[in-house]
């Protein structure tokens, strides 16, 4: 897959891209990525622009186990941010699995939904009368609900069903194949041991024929496997270096887009970028 078509553009995965992070939140996982305001977030993310990130995912929930969030609460936090940064010249993808904010969110001139739910008729109706692009991530039950994760007999051979199958719901509803990309969900309903398998064999799921959106910035698996135990892992803050490590690895792997929080990461999405995917260049 060479593009992802958006609400209003077509976006080119000749090459890999990064999607820049912007939490309205104050208690998202990483304490470096908390934008408590619409404006700040609105500061953040233009930032974020003149570092020379390709995109960015504007999220107001945080994805952690919790208690469900308000509707009206999460849009006055996300839609004010995504109306500041819509005209910023690059592509705005709202982070919710809520319909109704993603609706006010789309209209405030999100042009892509990033949905960690999984994926619901509901929302999936909305993005086929949006036109707009759409992540559909892997996890096994709702958002912000702890559970142990599954055994699989083979993680990557049961990501490919799922995604098949959950494809083939969206494209009922009328979601044409070119707006939806894929997102493993690393950390979603996976151990540590499964993360670091479909990080591995990431190419595998090319075969889907979906842009491969990958999330895996500073999360959990990397600080279990930096410290050597997930009891011990370390925190957020300590996770930098091992998510390049990661994203370079993605994108040998095949990820076209890699949503992340750093610059050292948009480095490392750049370089792999040449070396994986060489095109003509006057540098």
């Amino acid at each position: 897959m060479t593009s992802w078509r958006l609400r209003d553009r077509v976006l080119s995965l000749e090459r890999p891209l990064a999607a820049g992070i912007v939490n309205v939140t104050s208690d998202s996982m990483f304490e470096g990525a908390r934008s408590g305001t619409p404006e700040e977030a609105i500061a953040d993310g233009l930032e974020l622009v003149e570092a020379g990130f390709e995109m960015l995912d504007v999220g107001a929930v945080a994805a952690r186990s919790g208690p469900p969030v308000d509707v009206e609460e999460e849009a006055a936090a996300l839609v004010p941010a995504i109306e500041g940064l819509a005209g910023a010249g690059l592509p705005v993808s709202a982070d919710t699995f809520s319909v109704e904010v993603a609706r006010r969110a789309l209209a405030a001139g999100a042009v892509a939904v990033n949905d960690v739910s999984g994926g619901s008729e509901e929302i999936f109706e909305l993005v086929a009368e949006a036109g707009c692009g759409y992540v559909l991530m892997h996890i096994e039950g709702p958002p912000r609900v702890g559970r142990p994760p599954r055994d699989y007999d083979d993680v990557v051979d049961h990501l490919k069903s799922w995604f098949g199958g959950r494809v083939e719901v969206a494209r009922g509803l009328g979601v044409s194949e070119e707006q939806i990309a894929i997102d493993p969900g690393f950390d979603f309903d996976l151990t540590t041991d499964q993360d670091l398998e479909v990080l591995r064999r990431l190419g595998e799921l090319r075969a889907l024929g979906l842009p491969l959106y990958v999330s895996l910035s500073r999360k959990d698996f990397i600080g279990a496997v930096l410290a050597g135990s997930w009891e011990g892992r370390l925190p957020a803050s300590e996770r930098e270096w091992g998510t390049v490590a990661a994203v370079s690895l993605a994108v040998r792997g095949g990820a076209d887009v890699l949503r992340i929080h750093d610059r050292s990461s948009l480095q490392a999405v750049r370089v792999a970028g040449r070396i994986a995917r060489p095109i003509r260049s006057t540098i």
